[in-house]
């Protein structure tokens, strides 16, 4: 990630005679503090996202810390490494794995006890491989950040669903946190191509909701109206995120009125084929009641028992 190379220890700067309290002629700060210790330029941190500005946070701890060249870091820190995504805030430490078992923890370093195997250097930072942090982040964190991660690999080919149950048999029978792993591995879906579907594909499983096909394809005389979200026998469903849409905050009403016109056509299109439409945004995808009365509207109800791995 280009923070990376642009990190900063305080006391670099103050050896070039500037100081991390330096303002620009604006007045407002010229460095932001990443963490004790290390600085980052404020024009670079405003360009990066939560998950670019944790692995910020996290080069910058290994930049703190004796021997980090020794050290695997895995879990939150990986994933952020790596790019993955995450539903639920980052945490303020930094996770590294390691076989000692005197190893222990700090204010700004968890400490997981373990062993290994793979291990993958990113910008001389040693971290643990895509397959076993998303199975490691699926043993220990909540299931809507795991499956977000897992979904966002293998869309992107990180890894491959068969790399995941590889990492799933290494963890041994009546673990902690391995049956919530391998649901994520039988969950996870390269269908799925945004953290919102990921969070509303996680709301459906734990309401009953029927389990839906990805990406469905629809056809019209005139061809290839589009792909969908989601489907289910009549009714697609679509989740709707500012940036499906490419509605960054820069563009213009003309242009977010195009978008929508080209949006309505489409889903007239996909109407006149006999489906019915769900849609739904992240504020709805957050609350299960608002989901089932969206589903519900078109005909899609949660079931008495969940049959999202029934045999076929």
């Amino acid at each position: 990630m280009p923070a990376g190379i642009l990190l900063r220890p305080t006391a670099d700067l103050r050896r070039l005679g500037e100081s991390p309290d330096d303002r620009e002629a604006d007045g407002l700060a010229k460095w932001v503090r990443v963490r004790h210790g290390v600085v980052v330029r404020r024009d670079v941190w405003a360009g990066l996202d939560s998950t670019q500005r944790h692995g910020a946070f996290v080069r910058s701890t290994a930049m703190q810390m004796r021997a980090a060249e020794h050290l695997v870091f895995s879990h939150t820190s990986a994933a952020a490494v790596w790019g993955l995504p995450r539903i639920t805030p980052w945490p303020h430490h930094a996770s590294v794995t390691s076989d000692r078992p005197t190893a222990r923890s700090s204010g700004l370093v968890k400490r997981h006890i373990g062993a290994v195997e793979q291990r993958v250097t990113l910008g001389g930072l040693t971290v643990t491989s895509v397959a076993r942090t998303v199975i490691d982040l699926a043993r220990s964190e909540e299931l809507p950040d795991a499956v977000a991660a897992a979904d966002f690999a293998l869309h992107h080919e990180l890894c491959r669903r068969e790399d995941l149950v590889a990492e799933l048999e290494c963890v041994p029978a009546g673990a902690r946190g391995r049956a919530r792993a391998a649901l994520v591995v039988d969950f996870a879906d390269a269908g799925a191509m945004s953290v919102g579907e990921s969070m509303s594909r996680v709301q459906m499983f734990r309401l009953n909701i029927p389990r839906p096909s990805l990406q469905v394809r629809v056809d019209d005389a005139d061809g290839l109206v589009g792909y969908c979200d989601f489907g289910w026998e009549g009714v697609m469903g679509e989740f709707d995120g500012r940036f499906k849409y490419g509605l960054t905050e820069d563009v213009g009403r003309e242009q977010v009125a195009d978008v929508l016109w080209r949006e309505k056509r489409r889903e007239d299109r996909i109407r006149a084929r006999g489906h019915r439409m769900a849609r739904w945004v992240w504020a709805d995808a957050a609350r299960p009641r608002r989901m089932v009365e969206i589903l519900g509207a078109q005909g899609i109800h949660p079931t008495p028992r969940n049959t999202w791995f029934d045999a076929a």
